[in-house]
């Protein structure tokens, strides 16, 4: 009994005495892409019946092949198909458009997992871990102040202070000195009342977090112990403890919970604080003023220690959770929260509100260690690299760097545009009140230059592709030699292909917009803290077109961050009512919440520590009940999926699985990308431990690619790139136009069954199949660049 218990906890297959009669059995089990499908469309049937899993992510099959392990006579010709369908993970119920307020926290947590690759150097590697997180940490308290800064400053210290204001507003009435002076006239207990606002967001924020965490990411892997030819070095994929991330998601959350109620709390209690060590009050307003400013920075102290004290852990599956700091720092901050609204409300008549609250110096702060943190991650990304350099990873190892500037870069956009429209809501043109700190208008005013560098860069691509297509036209007319010469044709297919390859040229793009960013973000910093004042009133004075450049760029800047914070809304609240835009936000997540929460906490959840542990718990069960042959087979990011579950598996277990990816991004993207986890030594490593593997693609995909294995190993994983469309012209086969497929209807291709056949032909143990060397007709005979 205690052996069985044992067997079946780590999917450790029968042996071939104990196999039933079902052995000669086949399955396929099949993986979809982004964008989400259905059972029926998968496997070509209306008929399909869930053999396993939920609502949320399931097994499907035909309802005709429900047993087909009872009668495996019917099925020898050909592998019973599943299909394993995950889409609602990423775009199921309306409650994911509240995701898109999650954006920065997602974009940062990529910046972790695009470590270079390297060798050794595990003191460095923490570092990039540290510095990441500690980036992801000033997005949440950005996030907050912006909360703070329309709450508590826009709304109960500006407006709600001033009569014109007030007088518009009839609702801040109660608010109001000017008019009845009721007990919340004054401005400490103004504040005190709008910080519910900010306290309420990150109450979300937590909830958010928690709640995902236990839909999705609660899930164990399979437990497992390590065989002795094991290796998991090349990928941390394999880990036992990989899509495992509880312990150190939870701490976080804990740490990112408590930095959101301190911040709310200093910018209530800092104030109040400041005007009884300025009014010469009561000694006991200004003694409780400074014990509070102390607690403040105690407080922040252990955020970062937190923070900072350790990364995840990988090695093995980490059950533990630290209970005690888990439950006590949120707690703790709430009730310093609360004691800070206690003094700031205690009676201060003497007290005005005037001019705005210490915005400026706040946001500044977080500017400038933000651009610190950003210059420091792009340092130990370059000592990184250098020591494993490797030409296809994009932007030679600073991928991650950059994309945590454009992070820091979208929490700014956010919180200054959320910032500028409750100004203009609040107030119009009146200027009765000071308006949002000055730094924000300027980081809107750059918003104009860095509009022009992208169109700059949006014309050099058109150039870029327009002479690519004009080299394609060449390359089609050479593919389908021989065939009738249609000129149209030709440059659709050449047009294609030109567009297609513009995914090569992301990490450029990405590159110059981050650095560019990263420029003008330390210019509007500078400027903001020496002339404390927006561009437009520092400019007068100076040369007329100085001047005019200025007032353009904070007039069209301020338009443009209300506009794109207006679209932010609308985008989401279109998400919330209709599943076809939930479903196109749901294509951003498949792609970006494939990794593990690392560095934040509230980022969207990780669909994959579901997903994975699914995929594995279903191939080594099925394996151990049958001893059949298995073909994994993946499309798009369904591809990523099946390799990082087919990591997931023992080695003897992983030797009798065959991968087929078609329209795969695994090294196109990923393996650029995220060299770390998907790059050459990983992928080759992959192709060595599974049975067999082939990947599939076309010129026109604009996702997918090859697999590109370096040196010599064994059978090639790439087929020559397939023909798209099928046929150039009117065949017997195709009467009418064959489309171009792209990224879609791999399966149209019959080069998709022949290489299926191929993989579980290798994968019988009596008969070996053929080398895949030889390709059918329908290739290009081209390979992709």
């Amino acid at each position: 009994m205690e052996r069985a218990r044992e067997h079946a906890s780590t999917g450790e297959p029968d042996s071939p005495a104990q196999r039933p009669e079902g052995a000669e059995t086949a399955l396929e089990l099949l993986v979809h892409g982004v964008g989400g499908t259905t059972p029926e469309e998968m496997l070509g049937d209306p008929r399909t019946v869930r053999i396993t899993g939920d609502a949320t992510a399931a097994v499907y099959r035909r309802v005709d092949d429900a047993d087909a392990e009872q009668r495996p006579d019917d099925h020898r010709g050909e592998p019973v198909r599943e299909a394993y369908v995950w889409c609602n993970l990423t775009s199921g119920n309306g409650a994911r458009a509240l995701w898109l307020l999650l954006l920065p926290f997602m974009v940062v947590n990529l910046a972790h997992w695009m470590r270079p690759t390297t060798r050794g150097r595990k003191r460095t590697i923490r570092l990039y871990g540290l510095l990441v997180r500690l980036a992801g940490l000033t997005l949440t308290v950005l996030l907050v102040a912006a909360a703070c800064e329309v709450a508590l400053d826009l709304t109960a210290w500006q407006c709600a202070g001033t009569r014109a204001c007030a007088q518009e507003h009839s609702w801040l009435g109660f608010l109001s000195p000017a008019g009845s002076g009721g007990w919340w006239s004054q401005p400490g207990r103004r504040l005190a009342l709008a910080c519910l606002v900010p306290a309420a967001l990150t109450g979300l924020l937590w909830y958010l977090s928690h709640r995902t965490w236990s839909a999705y990411e609660s899930q164990q892997p399979m437990s497992r112990r390590a065989e002795p030819d094991e290796e998991t070095g090349r990928t941390g994929l394999g880990r036992p403890g990989f899509w495992y991330g509880r312990r150190l998601v939870a701490r976080l959350r804990a740490a990112h919970t408590a930095a959101g109620f301190l911040t709310v709390a200093a910018a209530v209690g800092t104030s109040a604080a400041g005007y009884d060590r300025a009014s010469g009050g009561p000694a006991v307003l200004d003694t409780l003023g400074r014990l509070l400013d102390a607690t403040l920075v105690v407080g922040a102290a252990i955020v970062l220690w937190v923070v900072c004290r350790r990364g995840r852990s990988e090695n093995r599956l980490d059950q533990e959770l630290d209970q005690t700091l888990v439950r006590w720092l949120p707690m703790s901050s709430i009730v310093l929260l609360a004691l800070t609204l206690v003094y700031a409300g205690w009676s201060r008549p003497d007290w005005h509100s005037a001019r705005r609250l210490p915005g400026d110096m706040t946001f500044g702060a977080i500017a400038l260690l933000q651009c610190l943190l950003v210059i420091a991650l792009g340092v130990v990304a370059r000592i990184l690299y250098r020591t494993r350099p490797d030409t296809r990873t994009a932007m030679r190892g600073l991928a991650g760097p950059a994309v945590a500037m454009l992070a820091c870069a979208l929490g700014g956009v956010m919180s200054g545009g959320v910032s500028q429209r409750v100004a203009d809501w609040l107030d119009g043109t009146r200027d009765s009140i000071p308006g949002p700190p000055v730094l924000l208008t300027w980081q809107a005013s750059v918003i104009p230059p860095l509009l022009v560098v992208l169109l700059t860069l949006i014309g050099w691509l058109a150039r870029r592709t327009w002479q690519l297509r004009s080299q394609e036209v060449d390359a089609v007319e050479l593919d389908y030699k021989g065939e009738p010469k249609d000129t149209a044709r030709t440059r659709r297919i050449a047009s294609t292909r030109a567009m297609a390859a513009l995914t090569d040229r992301a990490p450029r793009m990405v590159g110059v917009i981050s650095f560019v960013t990263l420029l003008l973000g330390a210019g509007a910093l500078a400027g903001a803290l020496t002339a404390e004042e927006p561009p437009g009133t520092a400019a007068q004075g100076a040369y007329a077109f100085v001047q005019g450049a200025a007032e353009t760029a904070q007039a069209l800047g301020s338009w443009l961050i209300g506009f794109g914070f207006i679209l932010f809304v609308t985008w989401g609240r279109r998400a919330y009512k209709d599943p076809a835009a939930r479903r196109t936000i749901g294509i951003l997540w498949d792609v970006g919440t494939f990794w593990p929460r690392a560095a934040h906490p509230f980022a969207p959840p990780c669909y994959a520590e579901r997903a994975v542990p699914d995929l594995t718990w279903r191939m080594v069960t099925w394996i151990r009940a049958t001893g059949g042959r298995l073909v994994l087979s993946g499309h798009s990011q369904g591809s990523v999926l099946a390799a990082a579950a087919a990591w997931q598996l023992k080695p003897s277990v992983r030797k009798r699985v065959a991968l087929l990816t078609y329209g795969s991004p695994l090294e196109r993207l990923y393996g650029r990308w995220f060299p770390a986890h998907f790059g050459p030594a990983a992928l080759t490593s992959l192709h060595r431990e599974v049975a067999c593997w082939r990947n599939l693609y076309r010129l026109t995909d604009p996702i997918g690619g090859p697999v590109r294995l370096p040196g010599d190993c064994g059978p090639q994983v790439d087929r020559e790139a397939l023909k798209d469309p099928l046929a150039y012209g009117r065949t017997e086969r195709h009467p009418l136009p064959a489309p171009i497929l792209g990224h879609s209807e791999y399966q149209a291709d019959p080069a998709f069954a022949e290489e299926r056949e191929r993989l579980l032909a290798r994968l019988r143990p009596d008969l070996p199949g053929p080398r895949p060397g030889g390709d059918a007709q329908g290739s290009s005979g081209r390979s992709s660049e």
